[in-house]
Formats: structure tokens, C-alpha cells, sequence
């Protein structure tokens, strides 16, 4: 079963960094644009990084631009997310997600149903 999972969340203070994982099983995350999404209590679930399936275009968010990095792990296919000077509008639950169709471009590369794949989230808490 296609399914990817991600690792690497916690408790971290306010200026720290995290690093995120986004491993996948049963298929090659190498031919497939992905995404990080996050999503906070009370509000909508939104993109902050994608990264494309064959050159490795990435895009940020402007809200995470500077601070967040993604970057790929082809032997081990995984996905990493990159993120320091964190700081409390970071906090939420982070999720990784396969892209259905190509290469993620323009306005509509954050939008939630071109993703076909989900995982199960990983917590990101940002303490003053």
C-alpha cells in the first residue's frame, strides 16, 4: 500500500530549528512533486514548501520563505523539510503529500485536492 509518514516533530523553542521527514513506502518519491502542508488549531490547512519531481524546483510560501528548506534523500525516499528561526505561528501539525498531477506550478500548486497521497502528520510545537 502506497503511503508516506512523517517523522520529526516536537517541542521546540522559539529561534530553534527542526528538521522534518517524509519517507514513503511503495513507490519512488523521485517521480513525484511534494509538498508540505501544515495545519493549525482552528484554521484551514495551508501549503508552505513544495519541491519538483525532476529538477528539484522548490517554492516557499512567503510566510516560511528564508527559514524552510526542502530537500530530497533519493536512496533512502524520503523527503526532508528544513526549518529554523522557528516561531510561534510555526506551530501546528505538518503533513507531507504526493502530487497527482505533475509538476506543481502557479497559484493552484498548494491546492489540496491535486494531492493523492497523505500522511498521518507529524506535531510541530513552538514554545516562547
Amino acid at each position: 500500500q502506497m503511503r508516506l509518514v512523517e517523522s520529526g516533530g516536537g517541542l521546540v523553542q522559539s529561534g530553534g530549528s527542526l528538521r522534518l521527514s517524509c519517507a514513503a513506502s511503495e513507490f519512488t518519491l523521485r517521480y513525484y512533486g511534494i509538498a508540505w502542508f501544515r495545519q493549525a488549531p482552528g484554521k484551514e490547512r495551508e501549503g508552505v514548501a513544495c519541491i519538483a519531481p525532476t529538477d528539484d524546483m522548490d517554492y516557499y510560501a512567503d510566510s516560511v520563505k528564508g527559514r524552510f528548506t526542502m530537500s530530497r534523500d533519493d536512496a533512502a525516499n524520503t523527503v526532508y523539510l528544513h526549518m529554523k528561526s522557528l516561531t510561534l505561528d510555526d506551530t501546528g501539525v505538518y503533513y507531507c503529500a504526493r502530487y497527482a498531477l505533475g509538476v506543481q506550478s502557479g497559484a493552484a500548486r498548494f491546492r489540496v485536492e491535486d494531492y493523492d497521497t497523505w500522511g498521518q502528520g507529524t506535531q510541530v510545537t513552538v514554545s516562547p
